[in-house]
This record gives structure tokens, sequence and C-alpha cells, in this order.
């Protein structure tokens, strides 16, 4: 996910920063209601496979890193405690596992050479799966998605977010990104709108200069459940994840030869599926969900 558009390791967008973290901690605080269902938390595990404990007696605790700039995933309260859904995660990976365990943070940059140093044993902050990041780190199996989705105006009269249903209609994309190109591919018959920033393309939809616009499903569970979008938009269909655009989600990361922990943090991944502890945190943090 940590890849603001296309690029594998940049920040994401400042947008998310300051007022996700307002509208996530009073909806958290107050029960806030949703403009829509919440949704169904995604499963990752295949449901059939058999379950075997690791050896865990060479690991007597877990030194997880993460950064504090990436809201809902990792961000800083007022009292400057670490919070998020990583964060609530990784303690959930060490109370299943029965290890006790830190998270500590780190620059974004300074993540990955800190496994390399030994200075911590497990990333969980977003990192994307991909073939660049697999050259320098081992990777638990995803444990999010990072789909792409469509969003109309709450009062639109088309039916459908299907390329039969969108035709020659504009729509709002991020110029040069995943987004675009997915468009370009599969919906060639839409007239792409395109931005420089995903806030200008919101704001293209909410003022009626769109159809729709197509973008990153992750942000844009926040901006449709914040006071910036007014209630005035929803999601129309989806998700797509086509992992040639979309990638293949994002996992825990451990030094490259550290099998055994990978298997251990993979069988705590499994086991809080199974349970539904994983879609107990995905439904906190994600109350008009990305799915």
């Amino acid at each position: 996910m940590r890849n603001k558009f296309d690029s594998n390791f940049s920040h994401p967008p400042a947008a998310l920063s300051l007022g996700v973290v307002a509208a996530l901690a009073f909806a958290l605080a107050s029960g806030a209601a949703v403009a829509d269902p919440a949704p169904a938390a995604p499963s990752l595990v295949d449901p059939h496979r058999a379950l075997q404990k690791p050896d865990l007696s060479h690991i007597k605790q877990i030194r997880f890193l993460t950064e504090d700039d990436y809201p809902p995933f990792n961000f800083l309260l007022a009292d400057g405690q670490l919070a998020g859904f990583n964060v609530d995660l990784a303690r959930a990976i060490c109370a299943e596992l029965e290890l006790p365990c830190t998270i500590q943070r780190r620059s974004w940059n300074l993540l990955i050479p800190s496994l390399d140093d030994n200075s911590g044993d497990a990333v969980i902050a977003s990192l994307s799966i991909n073939d660049e990041t697999r050259k320098q780190v081992e990777f638990t199996g995803p444990y999010f998605l990072t789909p792409g989705r469509f969003a109309t105006l709450a009062d639109t009269t088309l039916a459908a977010a299907s390329p039969e249903a969108i035709d020659d209609r504009k729509v709002a994309v991020v110029a040069g990104s995943r987004y675009e190109a997915f468009l370009e591919t599969f919906y060639p018959r839409a007239e792409r709108v395109t931005f420089e920033t995903t806030a200008l393309a919101r704001n293209a939809l909410k003022n009626g200069r769109v159809a729709a616009y197509f973008g990153d499903a992750i942000g844009m569970s926040f901006w449709l459940n914040g006071a910036e979008a007014g209630g005035c938009c929803t999601f129309k269909d989806g998700p797509f994840t086509d992992p040639r655009y979309f990638g293949e989600g994002v996992g825990v990361a451990v030094k490259k030869g550290n099998a055994p922990l990978r298997r251990a943090l993979d069988y705590a991944l499994a086991r809080l599926d199974r349970r539904g502890v994983l879609g107990e945190l995905f439904l906190k943090y994600f109350p008009i969900g990305p799915f």
C-alpha cells in the first residue's frame, strides 16, 4: 500500500494526515454512524488449509517496526502513543503467539535497513508486496489488499460502474497512476479527466464536473466518511483487485533468511483470520470499507 500511486516505497499523500486522524478518532470514540452498511471483512486465508503451530522455541520476542504518519494504519494519538490498524494487528499477533513484543517507530526510509542491522525483527507498516520489495525482505502472506474503486455522486443516475454503463462519460483519475492505466485498458470509451492530485480528482466529482472518480479505495473510504466529502458521494460497484494494476497486497516483512519468524507470523495471521480478530480490526478502522 505504501506506494503513493505507483511508487514502491514513497510516502502516501499528505492529505490523508491530520484530517483523517481527527475523523478516525471521533468515529472510534463516539461510535458515529456511517452512510453505508458495514462492509464485509475480506478473508485472505484458505479456510481448508490445515494450520500447524510452528516451533517458537527460538523466538523470545518480536520487535515490530512501523512509522507514525499513515492513518489509519499507523499514526500518533494526542498523547504521543502509536495507534492504528497495523499497531493493533502487531499486538494481536503477539497475543496469538503468546510472545512479548515491542512496537518501535522508524522513519519510512529506515524500516528495511533496521531489519538488516538487526535493530528490529518485523516491519508492519503497509509495505507493498512486489518484485522490488521481495529483493530486500521476506514477506508473510498478504493481510490487506489495495483495490481500486469507483465513486459517484450519491444521487447519480448511473446504474453501475461497468464499462458499458460508464460508456463515454467523464471519469476523474490521477494522471500517470495505475488507476489511469486500468481505465485506459478496461474502460477505453470513458473520457479520462486527469488531475495532478487525489484531492483535485475528488473535488471534480463532488462538484459534479465528472460522472465518476476512480482511485485508491483505501483513501477513498475515509474521504467518503469524512467531513470533506460531506455525504456527497458513494462507492459504485467494485472493488477491483487485479494484481497487475493494484499489486499483491501488503504483508509483514522480515529479514531475508528469517524463515522461522516468517512462518510464525503467517501462522498467527491465519489464526487471527479464522477467529475473526482480523475481521474485527478491519471493521473498526474501515466503517465504509474499501471492499
